[in-house]
């Protein structure tokens, strides 16, 4: 297996003549209790994904996120919350270098993945995306039927084999399976709201990732439908790492083991994202340790 250089190089470089690094991603446990859902007793000790080290990032001479420092942890739902324009969409897509292509983006600080960085010089983001995946706020499933959607990643990254297999997994572990298995050579924009979300799920697990980022993925559904999603984001979190940016206080209550809150500081000339606090979920909505965090999940502000 092919190490991962783990070199402090930055730069988006040209994916394009870099052969694809094999990230090795078995567990490294580290002396970290983590809570359970919802901030229960500690657990079995788990591993760090994610470690982020004085992450600043900035669009131009635009400040969008200062300093940030948290480490997120295998298996458990980790929510992203704060008002508009503290930066969460920001910090989610610097995990799997979603940002790379936005013009003016500079990140400074570390994202290590498994101890690797992935801004590191010669790391391929191709194979970071496929390790992270991501799905987005509205729905956007491919003008294809259902089953060529969840095949489509697969065939390009090689994956062809057993694909028929591949994509009822992919479709039974997004919940699925029974309401499409009929369908499949039809069109996925057909599909209701709630089912092109699950199916743009279904297409990110369908090539195997480690994680899962979320970015606001209720947000554009019905109860129902979100309730859909909450439910198969606690079902995936034992096979997947998660972390999800919501708006609503509720919904992160309910689904996530551990929460940041991300807010404005102002105390400078320009308004800059700053996480403010970071703990398991019901220390942050039930006893946190800073005001703005308290006020802001009592409806105070934002």
């Amino acid at each position: 297996m092919t190490a991962w250089d783990p070199g402090t190089g930055r730069g988006a470089g040209d994916d394009a003549v870099r052969p694809r690094v094999r990230i090795q991603t078995e567990p490294r446990p580290q002396a970290v209790p983590a809570p359970t859902q919802n901030g229960g007793a500690p657990e079995a000790v788990r591993e760090a994904v994610f470690d982020i080290r004085d992450m600043s990032v900035r669009y131009g001479e635009n400040r969008a996120l200062d300093w940030t420092t948290l480490k997120i942890y295998r298996h458990l739902v980790t929510a992203v919350i704060g008002p508009s324009g503290c930066g969460k969409s920001t910090f989610i897509r610097s995990l799997n270098r979603m940002n790379d292509s936005v013009p003016g983006f500079r990140l400074s600080g570390q994202v290590l993945y498994h101890g690797h960085d992935v801004y590191g010089s010669g790391v391929n983001r191709v194979e970071v995306r496929r390790r992270i995946g991501m799905v987005f706020q509205k729905p956007n499933p491919f003008p294809k039927s259902i089953y060529d959607n969840i095949a489509w990643a697969a065939r390009n990254l090689g994956m062809k084999d057993d694909l028929d297999d591949r994509v009822e997994r992919a479709l039974r572990s997004a919940a699925l399976w029974t309401e499409v298995k009929d369908r499949l050579n039809q069109s996925a924009l057909g599909l209701s709201g709630g089912q092109q979300q699950r199916l743009c799920i279904a297409r990110a697990i369908a090539i195997e990732p480690d994680v899962l980022l979320l970015d606001e993925p209720a947000s554009a559904l019905d109860p129902i439908a979100t309730a859909s999603i909450e439910e198969l984001m606690l079902q995936l979190k034992s096979r997947y790492t998660i972390v999800i940016v919501t708006h609503n206080m509720q919904q992160a209550a309910r689904v996530a083991d551990r929460t940041a809150f991300f807010s404005l500081d102002v105390s400078g000339a320009n308004r800059v994202g700053t996480l403010i606090e970071y703990a398991d979920t019901s220390t942050i909505f039930r006893n946190p340790a800073d005001l703005r965090t308290r006020d802001y999940v009592t409806g105070q502000f934002g």
